[in-house]
């Protein structure tokens, strides 16, 4: 019974997709375009992740400076960095998985139009296109996919160390933290350096899409 349920629900799934692409292409707006908006707002959200983790970063900074004042604020501050980061992630996770289906949606379409030609050479030409963009957008996904990598590592020590100082409110338990924070600020630094590559990338499968 489960199962015939998911089969439902994948199929269901699939037909809205369909229905949402032909709405739109009934519109004038193809695969095509769908796709680049994605990766736009893939690149965007790996921007905005750059910027949360390192706050994060910069509230955890604090944190092991602490001199005086409401220990209270500090971990309320740095659990919302946290949380905050946690949605980031989650929202980047998702439009890497929209720009994943919308992709699959415009190569499958590709392929079966290719069967429509009647002249060869044409044929040939849109194969070859199709080839090299499958190619790019290959290499897109794997440094996208890398970089999203880099986050969970890190949410899992922020997590770690808030939980940490929810259950040991104290000056000690500020100064055991102490020697997690380079450690995070290394991880934070990789993915710094991965999401820069997967901007970079967006940035020119963007560009090949449109030239």
């Amino acid at each position: 019974m489960k199962k015939l349920i998911l089969v439902s629900l994948f199929v269901c799934l699939a037909g809205c997709q369909s229905a949402y692409y032909a709405a739109w292409e009934k519109v004038g707006v193809e695969k095509r375009d769908i796709l680049v908006d994605r990766v736009e707002d893939a690149k965007d959200s790996q921007e905005d992740a750059q910027q949360q983790f390192t706050s994060a970063l910069d509230e955890f900074s604090q944190l092991i400076n602490f001199d005086g004042g409401e220990l209270q604020d500090v971990y309320e501050q740095l659990k919302d960095q946290f949380e905050a980061s946690e949605e980031s992630a989650n929202t980047l996770t998702d439009r890497i998985d929209k720009v994943e289906s919308v992709a699959e949606a415009l190569f499958d379409e590709w392929e079966d139009e290719l069967e429509k030609y009647t002249n060869a050479k044409l044929k040939r030409d849109s194969q070859k296109q199709l080839k090299d963009t499958q190619r790019r957008y290959t290499s897109l996904v794997r440094t996208m996919r890398k970089a999203e990598s880099t986050m969970d590592p890190i949410l899992s020590s922020l997590r770690d160390n808030v939980l940490y100082l929810k259950h040991n409110l104290n000056a000690n338990a500020v100064g055991a933290l102490q020697g997690e924070f380079n450690g995070i600020k290394k991880e934070i630094n990789q993915l710094i350096v991965e999401m820069n590559k997967a901007i970079s990338e967006s940035n020119n499968f963007i560009s090949s899409l449109q030239n």
